[in-house]
Parts: structure tokens; C-alpha cells; sequence
């Protein structure tokens, strides 16, 4: 171990490297330091001498981390006045206390409890698969299914956000109303459509832009009217290759994050560096399976879970989530199906040509539809791109599956008008893609929604100027000064105008017109200032509460004294000139550990002021010294580079 540089030799013996116990606690073992004088066969035989409920608290408190506090607990006891579990174990010296209210179960009582191993279960073990039978076949052909879904579903999203985008929140990222909103347009869950949001964005097809107001809001990229273009199976390995390649996190959309708050989809922040690692790792078990081979129902997602930790013990946490999120997002996006990676799915982990497997595997399209006399049209197969989006501009999609059917309404009639054709053009549209006779009913419901379009007008207008003199408003119509407020003549006794009615008054006024209010009932509205008032204060606090607040401030500003006061006591005597060097702080702090024992300190905080504090320091990882401070009465966080000097202090002082 000397060669691995894992132990170095010390004047006591062999003591590991400071960063070894942590390694071996990431990677699963839950090793605890050793106590100074640990022996697991002196730990064995005192485990011999405790109660069941002893040990069972003991067990507990090994699988929860091996760090738990007294409760109450009395100390210095012998076995036999124990009476509570922690009091037994205390008594038998099977615990280590740490501070007056935590204990530590040490590294030699945690082997000896785990019959001399240093894990409580094997890791040298591969976790085995569960698996089961299935035909290669199916999960081929369910794959390719949820793949054109899920080409069809990004498409009919995207060309709707391309006439009603969603604004980008301000920090960023898609609303939960507007994340809800394509949900139920698509017919998904939520969970569903964050996916198809994330795949799209990371397929550089959805960006944040501009809209006709110049708010952000999530719209297609220009690439977008490219790769509808293209065929689906080639749509569809652009996104999933990047989906594979992506570091987004869907699966975490919804969750939410250490400070309680949910994660929306398309935040910046909802990225790691690991996704793609957890991906790739879980496609490669998938394809190691022989082949007709899946995943078990019920246990085949938490044995390779299982399999995933073990070859990367040292990732985050939520790993496993990442994983699990990956078998989702595969079979939705169509990489796999029935638990099983599809073959089109395997060309792509192993960067083929994904396109040319899936497309023997994808229905061709149709260029009609069966129209039927209850106003419904049914295609009998996917459609062509461009025909599905002009059939689903004059008809709403009822039903979706292996034939899609569309249903006629005034309302979806009305929305072809509006988007400029003319009832002709509607007529000879729906006579062009049907395979059947145009039934009568469908005729009669163009003609009807033709007749009624365009009957009533809306405009623009910010304010109107009613008057019984008709010379009057004529006059002020033709003035050569109010060609700039707007107006125009809707009757012979009003006028509309483009200008607000605030700007509008005084512009009326500087015309020699003397113009007043109108409220919407039709009566004289007078202007005056409006009456302005500011909030009354708060009452005073409760005198009991007052005093218990000032004792409590009073007490604290009597611990920092002390404790300045023994700061100062032990201050080191120092040579002028003299610096401590960082490498003797460390060792100093990391003998204070080991031994438990109080320290003085000098340190400089982040302002530039200098101070002598006691502590009790607990541990030191990460650049950063965790102590209990006696000045502040409180556990807190030292910055190790910025202690001046350490020296250790009598405990008694």
C-alpha cells in the first residue's frame, strides 16, 4: 500500500493518507477511523457482553453512517447502571463521544459488528439482471411505434409554439402552466411532454427569441422547417442522437431541488455532466443482454440500477435517478421497447447509421383521407408531413393511433378563414385528399361558416369623442392641428381615435376644445388627484417578549467575552517574524481531531479582520475546518488557508 501511495509511515506506524477514508466511504464500505487504541478482537469480545437492544441501536446507528447523539444520555457509567441501550454501549466504551451531544461508533466496532469486513454486504460481486424472455421482434416494432410518436409529437408542439410560443420565465426556463398546456394539446403526461420540450431544445429545433412584441419567448429555430423536410426516420435519430449526447436531466423536471423549489423544464441549471455518462452506461447493459432478452417487470429496473452503482460507486446520488429516468426517456423516445433495446437503438449507441434500421420498421405515408357523413375524416395511416399540417388547420384531431381521426367544426372551419382561404379553396381542399364522396352535411357546414364570416368588424381604438353637435366634431375632424391625434368618423356624432385618452385631453385642450370624461355608464366623470395614505405602523412588541430577547442577547455577549477572555490567556508566545506554515497548521488541527482535544486559533475572515477564537475542531475536509466555537456557541465553518496559527490549549482553561 506504501507503493500506491495509500498508507505512509509515521513514528506510531502505518496511517493511511487523509483522503483514503473518504474514498472508501464513496465507494460503499462505511469505514470509520479506528479509535487510538483499536483492537476488533477487544471490540468483539465487549459486543459479546451487550443486550439485544444494545446491539440492535448498534446496527442502527452502523447503517445510518455511524453518527448519532447522547439523547440525554449519562456518561462515566459502569455496565451494570446502565439503563438505557446508549448508556450500555457508552458504559462498554463501544461509542466515542465526539461533543456533549454526539457519539461516534469507531472504525474497529463497525468491523467487529460486520464479522471482521469492512462492508456489511459483498462488493466484489457483479449485481445479476433480472430478465426475461421476449420476442426480438416485438420489441423492434414497439420501439419504432413510440419513434414516429415521437417525431409526430415535437412536430404538432413546435408548429403550434410558432404562432402561440410561451414566454420564458425570468430566470429562465418554461412555465408549469405552459408546461401543462402541451401536455393536454398532445394528449401526455407532463413528464412526457418535458421530455419532448428538453429533446427539442437539445436538438437545437426550440431556442428562446423575440416574438412580435420583443418578449422572450420559446419558439422553433430556424432549423425547425429543415428538418420537417426530412424523412421520419432521419428525424428522429437527430433528436435521439441528441438526447444521448446531452447533458440535460429531464428526468428531474417537477422534483424538487435542496432549497424546496420545483424544477421547471429548460432551466439552464438543470444540467450534469453525468447524464450522458448514465445513458450510455445503461444502454450498454441493455445491449449486453442476449438477444430476446428484456428487463424483468418489477425487478429488472432496480437490478440494473444495482449493476449501474457498482461499476461507478463515486457518482452523485442521484445517479440512480438518472438511470432510472433513462430506461423511461428511452422507451418513450423509441430506443427501446418491452424493456429490450431495439436494434435501430443499438446502431445508434454504437454511432451507426440509426435511420437506415428504423426504416424498414416505419409505416409509409398516406396522401388521403375517408371522410364519413358525421363530419369526421379518418386517415387511414401517418400522413404526409405537409398534408397533416394543412388537414389539421381546417379539422381538429379527435383520436390519434394507427389511424388518426379528424373531426370538422365551425370552429376549425372558421380557423382555415382566418388563416386566409376562401371557402372555394376550403371546398376544393377537402374534395382533393378524400378517397370518398364529400358527404352533404360537410358542404352545408362550409357554406354555413362562410355565410357567417366577416358579418361583424373589430378595430383598434384607445378613446372616443361623442358630441350632439355634428359641426362641432366636423370641424374639429378637418382641423389642420389634429391630423396627429388619430381620429376617424364612425357615426355622424361620434369619432374614434388612436391616441390614449390621457395624451388625447390636454392635445384637445392646446385645440381650444374644452372636452370632459365620459364613464362608462354614459354619465360626466371629474378628474381630481386621488387621496394617498401610508400604512399605519406595527404595534409594539409584547414586553415579554422584549426582555426575553435582551436576556438572550445579553448571554451571548457574555459567552463571546469568556471566550475572548480565555482566547487571550492562550495566546502563543511568538518570535517576531515568525509565520506558521499551512502544511503545520493542518497537522496541528489534524492531532487536535485525533485526540479531541481543544485548540486556540488565530484567523483572518474574509474582510481583513483578524481574531482568537477555542474551538473544538471536528474535521477538516475540503480546504474548509469544521470546529465548535466556544466564542459564537455554535458549530460553524473555518476557510483553513485563512488560520493564521494554531496551538493546542488545556482543556480545563
Amino acid at each position: 500500500m506504501t507503493g500506491l501511495a495509500l498508507v505512509w509511515e509515521s513514528s506510531t506506524g502505518l496511517r493511511p493518507l487523509s483522503a483514503v477514508p473518504d474514498a472508501l466511504i464513496g465507494a460503499g464500505s462505511r469505514v470509520r477511523p479506528f479509535s487510538a487504541a483499536g483492537d476488533p478482537a477487544d471490540a468483539e469480545r465487549r459486543l459479546a457482553l451487550l443486550s439485544p437492544r444494545a446491539r440492535a441501536l448498534l446496527e442502527h446507528l452502523d447503517n445510518g453512517g455511524g453518527e448519532g447523539t447522547t439523547g440525554g444520555a449519562r456518561t462515566g457509567l459502569s455496565p451494570e447502571q446502565a439503563e438505557t441501550p446508549v448508556e450500555e454501549l457508552l458504559a462498554h466504551q463501544l461509542l466515542v463521544a465526539r461533543d456533549r451531544t454526539t457519539v461516534l461508533l469507531p472504525g474497529e466496532v463497525a468491523v467487529a459488528l460486520r464479522g471482521g469486513h469492512t462492508t456489511a454486504e459483498p462488493v466484489d460481486v457483479v449485481p445479476p439482471l433480472a430478465t426475461s424472455d421476449r420476442d426480438a421482434a416485438l420489441i423492434d416494432r414497439g420501439a419504432a411505434g413510440a419513434a414516429f410518436e415521437t417525431v409526430r409529437r415535437i412536430e404538432l408542439l413546435l408548429d403550434l409554439w410558432s404562432t402561440e410560443p410561451p414566454t420564458v420565465l425570468r430566470a429562465g426556463g418554461l412555465g408549469v402552466r405552459d408546461l401543462k398546456a402541451a401536455a393536454a394539446y398532445l394528449q401526455v403526461s407532463e413528464p412526457t411532454a418535458a421530455l419532448l420540450v428538453e429533446v427539442a431544445f437539445a436538438a437545437d429545433l426550440l431556442a428562446a427569441g423575440p416574438n412580435h412584441e420583443g418578449d422572450p419567448c420559446w419558439l422553433p429555430s430556424d432549423a425547425f422547417d429543415g428538418w420537417c423536410g426530412q424523412p421520419v426516420e432521419q428525424r428522429w435519430e437527430r433528436i435521439a442522437r441528441a438526447w444521448l449526447q446531452s447533458a440535460r436531466m429531464p428526468a428531474l423536471i417537477g422534483s424538487r431541488d435542496p432549497v424546496g423549489k420545483a424544477r421547471n423544464a429548460l432551466v439552464p441549471d438543470l444540467a450534469s455532466v453525468f447524464a450522458s455518462e448514465a445513458r450510455r452506461m445503461t444502454l450498454a447493459e441493455l445491449a449486453g443482454l442476449e438477444p430476446g432478452q428484456v428487463l424483468a417487470t418489477g425487478t429488472g429496473v432496480p437490478s440494473l440500477v444495482a449493476r449501474v452503482a457498482w461499476q461507478r460507486p463515486r457518482r452523485p446520488r442521484f445517479r440512480d435517478d438518472l438511470v432510472v429516468g433513462t430506461l423511461e426517456e428511452a422507451a418513450t423516445l423509441g430506443v427501446s421497447g418491452l424493456g429490450g433495446l431495439a436494434r435501430h437503438g443499438r446502431a445508434l449507441l454504437d454511432d451507426e447509421d440509426a435511420a437506415a434500421v428504423l426504416a424498414p420498421l416505419l409505416p409509409s405515408p398516406v396522401d388521403h383521407v375517408l371522410l364519413q357523413a358525421d363530419l369526421t375524416a379518418v386517415a387511414p395511416g401517418p400522413l404526409e408531413a405537409g398534408l397533416a399540417r394543412r388537414v389539421q388547420l381546417v379539422a381538429d384531431v379527435e383520436s390519434r393511433g394507427g389511424a388518426t381521426v379528424y373531426r370538422f367544426t365551425p370552429t376549425s372551419v372558421r380557423r382555415a378563414f382566418d388563416s386566409g382561404w376562401t371557402s372555394g379553396e376550403v371546398h376544393s381542399f377537402i374534395a382533393e385528399i378524400s378517397r370518398t364522396p364529400v358527404p352533404q352535411p360537410l358542404t352545408y357546414l362550409v357554406d354555413d361558416t362562410a355565410r357567417t364570416f366577416g358579418n361583424i368588424r373589430v378595430g383598434m381604438a384607445e378613446a372616443f369623442l361623442r358630441a350632439d353637435d355634428t359641426a362641432a366634431l366636423a370641424e374639429l375632424l378637418h382641423h389642420p392641428k389634429a391630423a396627429s391625434l388619430g381620429l376617424r368618423q364612425i357615426a355622424p356624432t361620434v369619432l374614434v381615435s388612436s391616441t390614449p385618452v390621457d395624451i388625447l385631453l390636454p392635445r384637445l385642450r392646446d385645440l381650444g376644445v374644452a372636452p370632459v370624461v365620459e364613464s362608462p355608464d354614459g354619465t360626466v366623470r371629474v378628474a381630481r388627484r386621488d387621496v394617498q395614505r401610508c400604512r399605519t405602523p406595527r404595534s409594539r412588541r409584547a414586553d415579554g417578549l422584549t426582555i426575553a430577547r435582551e436576556q438572550a442577547h445579553v448571554a451571548q455577549v457574555v459567552t463571546a467575552i469568556r471566550a475572548g477572555d480565555r482566547a487571550a490567556a492562550s495566546r502563543p508566545v511568538v518570535p517576531a517574524g515568525t509565520v506558521s506554515s499551512p502544511s503545520s497548521s493542518l497537522a496541528a488541527l489534524r492531532a487536535a481531531i485525533e485526540t479531541r482535544s481543544p485548540v486556540w486559533i488565530g484567523y483572518v475572515d474574509n474582510h481583513g479582520t483578524s481574531s482568537e477564537r477555542i474551538i473544538d475542531p471536528v474535521r477538516v475536509e475540503g480546504g474548509h475546518l469544521t470546529a465548535y466555537d466556544h466564542r459564537s456557541d455554535d458549530i460553524r465553518s473555518f476557510a483553513v488557508h485563512r488560520i493564521t496559527a494554531v496551538r493546542a490549549v488545556d482543556r480545563r482553561g
